[in-house]
């Protein structure tokens, strides 16, 4: 009888000590992230640019970690185009388990989750925040469509509005501070509103559609057939309750940015004046809103930057005459 042997000698075993970044240099994990940004969102990376030094540093590693997260679950290079969508389920199995060990300080191989783990630790970040973005990963994995309203708006809560409580977080405001983070979802909310109203045509091209089902068949539109020539004008339309939604969680989210530090809340500021333009520059479109992707120039870039800076060092938010009608908490019950 023969004895197995080890798969190696027990003298070169090692224990993986647990470290924040999976052991990985803190410098380079940022220059890795900063590229990530960079490449991925031009408009997010210019209004990080106005964060103090930590703060951009850390909010770049975060994002690293949101963009990589969402490739693997797309199967896709940088938000570019959709690979195989078979076997859902195994990447999202995948993220879980690299988010984990992350958490756990464990090198995962990957640039981005080891970048989450470094920011985790030196912020804050717990797994329960993590969990409810990967969450709304689940739900495109399954192939989920919102039926009404308050799905529209979980679904926001999940893919953007968990990742703005977590920059909130990253910025500095404390994890129990709920007024704050409640802002800070909403400014996620409506980022995710006008990315949705511009991208209707493309999100379609990958069978996928987030307008809800009650807003089709108030439209009376077939399925499957809301972005076909002869139903643009109730696109528009639905389109533009998108971006009216977009508005009440933009204005609602400058009472949570008037508590951060300075640049901190013009980099926020900038970034929602840029964003919310996207939904109106869709609105103003009209049927022609998805002839070719909406965007905005860095003229137009610059201008909101410079507005925001008058309106960081102003620090007088408006109250709006309405606050949101889905809360956080709501928002925050998971639907997988």
């Amino acid at each position: 009888m023969t004895t197995e042997r080890p798969l190696a000698p027990s003298r070169f075993m090692r224990d993986t000590p647990n470290q924040a970044g999976g052991g990985r240099n803190r410098a380079a994990l940022v220059a890795k992230a900063r590229a990530s940004i960079e490449e991925g969102s031009k408009s997010f990376a210019a209004a990080s640019m106005l964060f103090d030094k930590r703060t951009r540093e850390r909010v770049w590693l975060l994002y690293a970690w949101c963009r990589r997260c969402d490739d693997i679950a797309d199967a896709q290079d940088m938000g570019g185009e959709l690979g195989d969508q078979s076997n859902p389920e195994d990447r999202l199995k995948s993220i879980r388990v690299l988010t984990d060990r992350a958490f756990e300080g464990l090198p995962t191989a990957d640039v981005a989750f080891d970048a989450f783990g470094l920011v985790a630790k030196e912020c804050g970040l717990t797994r329960e925040m993590a969990d409810d973005v990967i969450a709304g990963f689940a739900l495109d994995a399954k192939d989920w469509r919102p039926r009404g309203e308050g799905d529209l708006l979980q679904y926001c809560y999940h893919v953007a509005g968990a990742v703005g409580v977590m920059m909130a977080v990253v910025m500095g405001i404390a994890p129990d501070d709920e007024d704050t983070l409640d802002r800070a979802c909403d400014l996620g909310l409506a980022f995710q509103l006008a990315n949705i109203a511009r991208d209707i045509t493309e999100d379609d091209a990958a069978d996928r559609c987030y307008l809800p089902v009650e807003w089709l068949v108030e439209e009376d539109i077939e399925p499957g057939q809301h972005t076909k020539p002869h139903h643009r004008q109730e696109l528009a339309d639905m389109a533009a309750k998108l971006v009216t939604l977009m508005e009440g969680h933009s204005q609602a989210s400058k009472l949570g940015a008037a508590k951060l530090p300075f640049h901190s809340r013009w980099a926020i500021l900038s970034a929602a004046r840029i964003y919310t333009a996207i939904g109106h520059e869709v609105r103003r479109l009209g049927p022609a809103a998805w002839d070719h992707r909406v965007y905005i120039s860095k003229a137009a870039k610059l201008r909101h930057v410079s507005a925001a800076f008058i309106e960081a060092l102003a620090n007088n938010p408006r109250q709006p005459d309405e606050m949101p009608r889905w809360s956080r908490r709501e928002l925050a019950a998971s639907t997988t």
